[in-house]
């Protein structure tokens, strides 16, 4: 019986440890299963599976890219990170059709792309609606200065004190001159209609200065550096509309003065891009504003009249100096990415002074570091990569106006401008108008 009795205690006393140490397993597993999950979070900022050795495939989203520079980029990332491979998809050239597919694709929390080239006026309306990955965690971890980057390709992507993009490549608005015909390019808007208006029809000129005035985007990059370069703006860092202002009325009275004059063609109006190249390259003027690619076809000895006898330089300043408009693309991150950590180190590598090097070099794209500018690589691309005014016109270049509402703002400049320009309003009512339009739309 005493015996009977001690086994039987052994027994509970050895059942009671199985319990204890059963309880204890699960407890850490549960304990591991919830850290498990705090490391992922919600729309697609999970952390990558496994280490990050682990084999992964992205795919890069891009519009169409004629030069080797993609190619080059995308195979020098890879030999540098072996284990992420990096899947192109090509989107339509049109930068609308592009715009318009992804946000299809991204308003349904897609994860079909992880990163994509976003033109430089997406990344507000993209942050807003929450296609995207904000990107400051990334960019203080891994101690990237946003200092090194043109200040206005970082303002471009930057909302609601947020960056959303990674500046890729930029362009900016520039002023051509003809050096047969004037020594020194002026350095105001004054001076512009002066020398205009003196120097029309030398070296068989018709006009004394070129620019894009029809009602179409252009439009709007113009204004802005009239706008910018006498101290106006149309939309603050903090989203408010400040375009009825004195800066903003007296800059458009000075676009006016300029579109209305006698030394720019009759039909100014209707000028585009491809308009003012061609007058330009056919020796029909002595000033003209437009991208730096017309440096290219001025000095392209089948097309142009002019070979050799242009130059570039600042635009023109206002009360308070000079300033380009800025143009070019970002690189952003799908929110709903599979591969955040992937998709960063891609996005990381391509903005970066390597990456940028590649794609001035293989393709032509001029860089949003200025630093690369002195690498005697990237100045062999390009006469402009190698002049110090290029630069500095970079270094002045303004974002339009960053809202999430973009396309809508554009549109109503474009026609309140376009009235001020044919005479049918002020440039108070244009300012006024716009005001109460652009907050009325954001309002909605």
């Amino acid at each position: 019986m005493k015996f009977s009795k001690l086994a039987l205690s052994s027994l509970l006393l050895i059942a009671l440890v199985f319990f204890l140490v059963a309880c204890n397993n699960s407890a850490s597993t549960d304990q591991d299963s919830n850290d498990e999950s705090d490391t992922s979070s919600d729309n697609g900022e999970q952390a990558e599976e496994g280490s990050e050795e682990e084999p992964v495939t992205i795919v890069y989203a891009r519009g169409v890219d004629t030069t080797p520079g993609t190619d080059a980029v995308i195979k020098a990332f890879e030999e540098k990170f072996p284990h992420i491979k990096v899947e192109q998809r090509e989107m339509p050239a049109d930068t609308g059709q592009s715009h318009d597919q992804y946000v299809t694709l991204l308003s349904s929390q897609s994860s079909e792309i992880d990163v994509f080239n976003a033109d430089v006026i997406w990344p507000a309306e993209f942050a807003q609606a929450n296609y995207v990955l904000e990107l400051d965690r990334f960019i203080e971890r891994d101690g990237i200065n946003m200092e090194d980057y043109f200040p206005g390709t970082v303002a471009a992507a930057n909302f609601n004190g947020k960056q959303w993009a990674m500046p890729q490549y930029t362009d900016a608005g520039v002023f051509y001159y003809r050096t047969d015909i004037v020594d020194e390019p002026p350095a105001t808007w004054d001076e512009l209609i002066e020398m205009s208006n003196e120097l029309k029809g030398e070296g068989g000129t018709e006009y004394g200065y070129l620019m894009q005035a029809a009602q179409y985007e252009g439009l709007i990059t113009n204004a802005i550096e009239f706008i910018a370069s006498y101290g106006g703006e149309v939309v603050d860092e903090n989203n408010n509309v400040v375009v009825n202002s004195p800066e903003t009325i007296k800059a458009l009275e000075k676009m006016k003065e300029i579109v209305t004059s006698d030394f720019v063609p009759e039909n100014i109006l209707n000028f585009m891009e491809i308009e003012t190249e061609n007058a330009w390259i056919e020796g029909n003027a002595v000033f003209a504003r437009n991208w730096p690619y017309m440096m290219s076809s001025s000095n392209d000895e089948e097309r142009s009249e002019i070979v050799d006898n242009v130059e570039m330089a600042r635009l023109p300043a206002g009360d308070e100096g000079t300033a380009a408009a800025l143009g070019g693309w970002m690189t952003m991150i799908n929110r709903y990415s599979e591969h955040p950590e992937a998709a960063w180190e891609f996005v990381k590598f391509i903005s970066g002074p390597e990456g940028q090097k590649i794609t001035a070099v293989e393709g032509g794209r001029a860089p949003t570091l200025s630093a690369l500018y002195d690498d005697p690589e990237v100045q062999g691309v390009s006469s402009l990569f190698a002049n110090p005014e290029f630069r500095e016109v970079l270094q002045s270049a303004v974002p339009r106006p960053v809202s999430p509402i973009y396309p809508e703002v554009s549109d109503i400049m474009q026609i309140e401008i376009s009235k001020v320009l044919t005479g049918d309003q002020t440039s108070e009512e244009a300012a006024k108008n716009m005001q109460e339009k652009i907050e009325a739309a954001m309002a909605e």
